[in-house]
């Protein structure tokens, strides 16, 4: 099968085009570099089967780069993806996000492309009734990148009504794992991982109990990798594992993967930050056969043990 991947040279992006090239896929990207890295597609450029296209999704040029290399599916990860920023330039996000979703579902329409397989955010659901999130919970945006995120979905739908475009929306909690960066909009991972390797002061927010659902980014890529077949067309399934993680038990974890002192410091909580989230992956079984397989515990000892070899080799430890 032949698999196009918006954003395939960042964190999710890189790591699912390595599982697809592994499955026997041939697989192109499409990414304009601005948050991904060359360096996350060493090992795919030796493959045969790998094509990299240095371009934004809303670029016209993505129509012709979509027709001459046919894709079956488009796995569309790339996004503008700071709160934050969109809250500071909306219209940024606008153009990346609604703007440049449009252009690969028009793109993958004109390409005779069968599926889209989109990424999603737990943000579309603002500040949640019920924890975990059900399948099918009302939705609630509450930033311009919440807003951006669901109307990609709802230009899922709209494409699908029109041309008969099938697609699955993944809504992606808190996901970490290697090659996650500790820069600009990072997960709170990456940030204690690489504070903690460097011997850096780390800070917890509020009195430490805030909660969140972390996913490893190898669950979310099989998830992914599933969803590209025939099952899960026209459904929104959360991907997260229904559990609850404060940030004083998170420091706690990554500390002891680390190997390092579990004594982080305390600043008051930012505003807008969500007291509690989780979502229920159950319907994701059901739906695509998948489920999440990685403890916590195990997935924060892959995610450091990375960083720190990463560390050496950029001769940093």
């Amino acid at each position: 099968m032949r698999v196009l991947v918006t954003g395939g040279a960042g964190f999710i992006g890189s790591n699912l085009v390595d599982r697809l090239l592994a499955d026997g896929h041939e697989v192109a990207v499409v990414d304009d570099m601005s948050s991904g890295d060359q360096e996350n597609l060493v090992d795919a450029a030796k493959h045969d089967g790998f094509a990299l296209y240095e371009m934004g999704v809303a670029e016209p040029a993505l129509t012709g780069v979509m027709e001459a290399w046919r894709p079956e599916v488009v796995c569309h990860l790339a996004a503008q993806i700071s709160v934050r920023r969109s809250v500071a330039e909306p219209a940024h996000d606008a153009r990346v996000n609604v703007e440049g979703t449009i252009n690969v579902l028009e793109a993958a329409h004109r390409a005779g492309v069968r599926k889209v397989v989109f990424a999603s955010s737990v943000a579309v659901y603002g500040r949640p009734a019920v924890i975990p999130v059900p399948h099918g919970a009302a939705t609630d945006p509450r930033s311009p990148y919440a807003a951006s995120k669901l109307s990609g979905e709802l230009y899922l739908a709209t494409y699908n009504a029109l041309y008969g475009l099938e697609y699955t929306t993944l809504v992606l909690s808190n996901v970490y794992g290697p090659r996650q960066s500790p820069e600009g909009e990072a997960g709170v991972v990456s940030i204690f991982t690489d504070a903690l390797l460097a011997g850096k002061p780390t800070v917890v927010y509020g009195d430490g109990g805030q909660t969140r659902d972390y996913i490893f980014v190898e669950d979310v890529v099989d998830a992914f990798a599933k969803a590209c077949g025939p099952r899960g067309n026209r459904e929104r399934y959360n991907l997260g594992t229904g559990l609850q993680t404060t940030d004083r038990e998170l420091h706690r974890l990554v500390a002891a993967a680390a190997n390092a002192p579990d004594e982080p410091g305390f600043a008051p909580p930012r505003l807008g930050d969500l007291p509690a989230m989780a979502v229920d992956p159950a319907p994701a079984l059901a739906g695509l056969g998948w489920r999440p397989r990685t403890e916590l515990a195990v997935g924060l000892k892959a995610t450091v043990e990375w960083a720190r070899r990463r560390r050496e080799a950029l001769g940093t430890a």
